[in-house]
């Protein structure tokens, strides 16, 4: 889907397939409290028509993922890590401005996500990114209750920031 040369790393967004799912599970388990299961990403990429997920990789060695619900022109991530030694070097966003990128030219008009209201490092990249913060779900978090911000794009905005 798109790739790059980075710092003489091959980087390269493409989809997931099910040969994937051990690597994302990895990515899953080190950076959610509580990840999703094998048969979770099984179910969204063999029965969920309207699921879409991707993986990023470093020299050929998936190191992040993300995973969307398209609904007509309406897209929700369900999902978005990079493994914690790869954070730091602008590979969430790499990921993330790729996906908007690809939904553009499926015609997906507007973008949102749930993020824990301390994710300041993830709320910056979303702001970065042409995100605003349109509500709260109290209490979203299971592990611990934690809020969550409701944040959203519009994709055929030109205020995304380089």
């Amino acid at each position: 889907m798109h790739s790059s040369k980075e710092t003489s790393r091959n980087v390269q967004v493409r989809r997931m397939d099910v040969f994937d799912i051990d690597a994302v599970l990895t990515v899953e388990t080190e950076a959610f409290t509580t990840p999703w299961t094998r048969e979770a990403f099984e179910a969204e990429l063999v029965r969920n028509n309207y699921a879409y997920y991707f993986v990023l990789e470093v020299d050929e060695m998936v190191v992040g993922y993300c995973g969307l619900w398209k609904v007509i022109d309406e897209v929700q991530i369900t999902n978005i890590a990079i493994l914690k030694k790869h954070r730091g070097h602008s590979y969430g966003e790499y990921l993330l401005r790729s996906i908007m990128e690809w939904l553009k030219m499926v015609n997906a008009q507007t973008l949102s996500l749930e993020v824990r209201a301390s994710n300041e490092v993830a709320q910056g990249l979303y702001h970065k990114l042409g995100f605003s913060r349109v509500g709260i779900r109290k209490n979203y978090y299971a592990d611990n209750q934690e809020d969550a911000w409701v944040m959203w794009v519009r994709l055929n905005d030109d205020h995304i920031s380089n």
